[in-house]
């Protein structure tokens, strides 16, 4: 009876390995997405253009 219930651990075992790589993929995307907007929102604030006509 041992041997039935080893492979099901060894499946748990795998689908935590692939939840965890998925969330780690999210993560990656939500960062790359925050820099990129943070980047997009930095460059329309310093246009010169429209630092000239705060001045």
């Amino acid at each position: 009876m041992e041997r039935i219930g080893r492979p099901l651990k060894n499946e748990q075992a795998a689908a935590a390995a692939e939840y965890a790589l998925l969330a780690g993929l999210i993560a990656l995307a939500i960062v790359a997405g925050a820099t990129a907007l943070g980047l997009a929102v930095n460059a329309k604030l310093m246009d010169p253009s429209l630092l000239a006509a705060l001045h």
